[in-house]
């Protein structure tokens, strides 16, 4: 890869432009701060100040619970954000002004992984805030130990669930493959793997990347060494998409 593939002002722009024009893209990104934020909102409201373990063992990961929610967004909107560049000729008339494929791909890559952060930002900051204002004596404070650390950890954390789902999406070209099939692979094939495969469920990357959001730390991992991990899986992802882009016909 060369300087001339980097991206570029005017193209950068133009990805966003893209981004911002497709409904289902950009409402995908808005549903990962309103999906997060109502389901902490409903189930700490409903439960939180009642029940002492209602949001799981871990005080910590229990207010970031609406996350498990929110990444489904995230992962809808890396595959919307991508998959229209593979319908109806798009990639065509998209290489006709970017004939640089790796220009194009790591724009448009960038541009997801920016609005995901940003959003993921807010969205770990609102849902905490938010969801601790209904536990009482119980709540923490965003200077507790390890809370500041879960609320960035919870906006990288979607940007690389989005990023993952970006990268699938261009290796196999369907954005609804992705979600049919990365959507029970985070929420319940890790589950499966533990049991069966003792322990290695910590590896996957929802169960790995979620450590940065617990106040202590499950197996061999800790909070910064499971985004890590979480962010291999995305990397991978993303450079396997970036192969079939350049390699394939458009």
């Amino acid at each position: 890869m060369t300087a001339a593939s980097l991206p570029t002002v005017p193209v950068l722009h133009s990805e966003w432009i893209k981004i911002r024009s497709a409904r289902a893209a950009l409402g995908s990104l808005i549903a990962v701060l309103l999906t997060t934020a109502a389901i902490t909102l409903l189930v700490a409201g409903a439960l939180g100040a009642e029940q002492e373990d209602a949001l799981g063992d871990d005080r910590l990961a229990g207010a970031f619970y609406g996350i498990n929610f929110g990444q489904i967004a995230a992962v809808a909107f890396g595959a919307t954000a991508f998959a229209g560049e593979f319908r109806d000729g798009a990639l065509r008339v998209s290489l006709t002004a970017v004939p640089n494929r790796s220009r194009l791909y790591l724009s448009k890559s960038a541009v997801v992984a920016v609005l995901a952060f940003l959003i993921g930002e807010i969205t770990g900051l609102v849902a905490f805030v938010a969801g601790q204002a209904f536990m009482g004596e119980r709540a923490l404070g965003i200077g507790d130990p390890g809370v500041l650390r879960a609320v960035f950890g919870s906006g990288v954390y979607l940007m690389l669930i989005a990023l993952l789902s970006a990268g699938l999406t261009a290796l196999v070209r369907s954005g609804t493959l992705v979600m049919s099939l990365l959507i029970p692979f985070l929420l319940i094939l890790p589950f499966v793997i533990g049991q069966v495969a003792g322990g290695a469920g910590q590896f996957m990357p929802d169960r790995a990347g979620q450590l940065v959001m617990r106040m202590e730390a499950e197996g061999s991992l800790g909070p910064w060494s499971g985004l890590g991990v979480a962010a291999l899986w995305s990397l991978a992802a993303l450079g396997a998409g970036w192969l079939a882009m350049r390699r394939r016909a458009a």
